[in-house]
C-alpha cells in the first residue's frame, strides 16, 4: 500500500468487468468499475488521485497492482476478510443503448459461451436502494482513509442510497471543500421524490445523465432545463445532465445560467465508463480553474480518451499535448443558452 497523499479522490466500485461492445467485441473479467474509470479521467488533469472502494477477499490482486502501477493511491481501498462477487456485466446494442441484465441471452446472440462467472447474474447495481442498510461493499464514511483530510476535491460515482447520504456529509465534517455526486440509477426513481434533496443538498455539483433524470421525474415530462433547474432546487450549487454523444447541459443554480457543452467527435470504441471519466474531469476542472464550463469541458475530454479504447486504464496513456489541443479545440463550441 502506498502512503502519499493526494489532492482528489474517487470513490465508488471497483469491478471485474464483462462487457459486449456495440461492434461485438466481448471483454471477460477485466479491471473496471465507476471509482476507476473518474480516477483515470481525473488522471488526465492530475497526477494526484487515490480511490475508496469496498472488495471482497476474492478480488484479484493483480488489478490492485495495476492500479498501484499506474500511480492511483489505493489506501483507501478496504479488502475485506470474506469474498463477494464484484462482476458487472454490459451489453451494448449500440453506442447509446446499454443493458446489464440477462447476459445469457446476450452470449448467446453472438453465439459466445457464458461466462461461468456470469451463471445466476442479476445485476451490479441491486440493493442499491436500500434505504435500510449498507450492502457488504458500500462504503460507509468510516472507510474513508487518513489522507483523505488532505484532498481538495471528491467524487462519489454511482453507488448505494446510503453511501451518497452519508459520505458528503463526512467529507464536510473533515473539511473537504469541493464533493461532487453522480447518482445511481436505483434510485433516481419517482420513490425517492422525498429523499433524493437528502443526496443533493450542499453538493457542489450533481451529475446525473439525461435518462437518470428523465426516470426520476416520471411520469411528469420536463425539458433538460426544468429538469436541472428542479435538482438545482433541491440546494446543489451545479447540475451538470450528462447527455452521451450529444454532450452535456450545464445549469448554475447561483447565476441562474446556462450552458451545451459539446462531446469531443471521438472515434467509439467502448463507452464504458464515459460517464465516470467524464465526473473525474470535471471535479479535477472545477478545482483548479473554479469555472462549472472549464470543468465540463475537462470532463469531456476525459470521456472523449476513453471511449477510443477498452479497458479502465486505456486512457492513462493519453498524450498531454494532445489532451490540451483537445481541450482548445472543444472550447469555441461552447454554447450559453
Amino acid at each position: 500500500m502506498s502512503v502519499y497523499e493526494f489532492q482528489y479522490v474517487t470513490i465508488g466500485g471497483l469491478r471485474q468487468d464483462y462487457c459486449i461492445t456495440h461492434h461485438g467485441e466481448v471483454y471477460l473479467g477485466v479491471l473496471g468499475g465507476n471509482a476507476v474509470y473518474a480516477a483515470v479521467g481525473a488522471s488526465l488533469w492530475t497526477e494526484s488521485v487515490g480511490l475508496v472502494s469496498r472488495v471482497g477477499s476474492d478480488f484479484p490482486t493483480d488489478f490492485l497492482d495495476q492500479l498501484t502501477s499506474a500511480g492511483f493511491n489505493i489506501d483507501g481501498v478496504l479488502q475485506l476478510p470474506e469474498p463477494h462477487n464484484s462482476c458487472t456485466f454490459y451489453a451494448y446494442l449500440s453506442p447509446e443503448e446499454r443493458v446489464d441484465t440477462n447476459p445469457a441471452s446476450h452470449f448467446l446472440r453472438i453465439n459466445q459461451p457464458l461466462p461461468k462467472a456470469l451463471i445466476d447474474y442479476r445485476s451490479s447495481t441491486e440493493g442499491q436502494d436500500n434505504r435500510n442498510q449498507f450492502n457488504p461493499l458500500a462504503i460507509r464514511p468510516d472507510d474513508l482513509p487518513q489522507q483523505v483530510v488532505k484532498a481538495q476535491a471528491a467524487h462519489l460515482a454511482p453507488a448505494d442510497f446510503l453511501t451518497h447520504t452519508a459520505v458528503p456529509f463526512r467529507l464536510r465534517e473533515l473539511g473537504i471543500p469541493l464533493v461532487t455526486v453522480d447518482p445511481s440509477e436505483r434510485y433516481m426513481d419517482p420513490n425517492f421524490e422525498a429523499e433524493l434533496p437528502i443526496v443533493v443538498r450542499g453538493l457542489d455539483a450533481f451529475l446525473p445523465s439525461e435518462k437518470e433524470a428523465c426516470n426520476f421525474f416520471r411520469p411528469i415530462e420536463m425539458d433538460i432545463w426544468e429538469m436541472a433547474e428542479a435538482f438545482g432546487s433541491m440546494g446543489c450549487r451545479f447540475v451538470v445532465i450528462k447527455q452521451g454523444a450529444s454532450g452535456q447541459s450545464v445549469w448554475d443554480s447561483q447565476a441562474k445560467r446556462r450552458w451545451r457543452i459539446p462531446a469531443y467527435p471521438s472515434k467509439v470504441k467502448d463507452v464504458t465508463g464515459a460517464g465516470d471519466a467524464f465526473c473525474g474531469g470535471f471535479v479535477v476542472g472545477l478545482n483548479q480553474t473554479g469555472d462549472v464550463v472549464e470543468a465540463a469541458l475537462r470532463g469531456s475530454i476525459s470521456a472523449s480518451f476513453t471511449i477510443e479504447g477498452s479497458g479502465a486504464l486505456y486512457a492513462i496513456n493519453a498524450l498531454p499535448d494532445l489532451v490540451q489541443a483537445r481541450l482548445e479545440a472543444l472550447r469555441p463550441y461552447i454554447k450559453l443558452v
